[in-house]
């Protein structure tokens, strides 16, 4: 009879419904990484920005003061402005920025008077935008470039780069990294551990004071820096993402002090899910 199905019948359209919703389902998620683009060149893209010269005059026997900011897909840049000119991130003289982009780099530089260099690591798949890490400072940047980091995000497939650069603070050169590690879901606890290597191994090439900041997606990582002879002075401040402490500064080459100064700021206007890390750093033995 017209329109009556056997079993048999049923039993085919049933699979072929599901072949072909597996097979839309396939061509979604290619086409979802294809939009992950990453940047795999060993110096580009690169933007810098600034005035490159010495704004405030010297102070030799005060501390340094380093800042590390993620900024969340640099969505609320007006917001990350106000943070970093509030105390106690207010004067910083190391800013190390994550998840920005070009435009968001340069105008927080713009807005505090800063030199800046970005280098992004990749387009993120859910900002269609440039995704990267960038230095900032009021002392003249000298030179800079891409750490390529090893591993990809499961899904999304982006890859991540730290961006170091040596910034001359009165008449002393300071190599400094921007890194942002894998996330947790991203990849595992073992993939970030070779992240945080790649970093070591280049920072380890450096015969100047050496300072690293970032996100790290992990509070155990800074048992690595120090292992290899870096001083952790965030190691206690606390949460700094939700009930997670994944934002440090890690120091080498840097004169040490009895006590540590550092803290999460967390009274300032809100910019994103992470709220900023500080610390104050002794000048390095000239």
């Amino acid at each position: 009879m017209a329109g009556h199905q056997h079993d048999g019948d049923v039993s085919t359209l049933k699979t072929r419904r599901l072949g072909a919703a597996l097979v839309l389902l396939a061509a979604s998620l290619g086409a979802g990484c294809a939009t992950a683009h990453n940047y795999l060149e060993p110096d580009a893209p690169r933007y810098v920005g600034g005035p490159n010269d010495a704004r405030r005059a010297p102070e030799p026997d005060g501390p340094l003061r380093v800042v590390t900011f993620n900024v969340e897909y640099a969505r609320r840049i007006t917001e990350a402005i106000a943070a970093l000119r509030a105390n106690p991130l207010r004067g910083a003289d190391v800013v190390a920025l994550q998840e920005m982009d070009a435009p968001g780099a340069a105008a927080i530089a713009e807005a505090l008077g800063m030199n800046y260099v970005y280098y992004p690591a990749s387009v993120h798949p859910k900002t269609g935008r440039d995704f990267g890490n960038a230095v900032l400072s009021p002392w003249p940047i000298e030179e800079s470039h891409k750490v390529l980091l090893p591993g990809r995000a499961r899904v999304s497939h982006n890859a991540r780069a730290a961006v170091a650069a040596v910034v001359r603070v009165g008449g002393r050169r300071i190599a400094v990294y921007s890194v942002h590690l894998t996330s947790p879901w991203g990849m595992g606890g073992g993939g970030r551990g070779k992240q945080a290597e790649a970093v070591l191994a280049d920072a380890e090439k450096s015969a100047i004071p050496v300072v690293v900041a970032g996100d790290f997606n992990s509070s155990g990582i800074g048992k690595r820096f120090r292992a290899r002879g870096f001083d952790w002075p965030t190691e206690k401040i606390g949460h700094s993402v939700g009930p997670f402490s994944f934002d440090h500064v890690f120091l080498r080459g840097f004169s040490t002090w009895p006590k540590t100064i550092a803290g999460v700021a967390k009274g300032g206007p809100r910019a994103i899910d992470h709220w900023p890390v500080w610390t104050l750093v002794p000048r390095p033995p000239s």
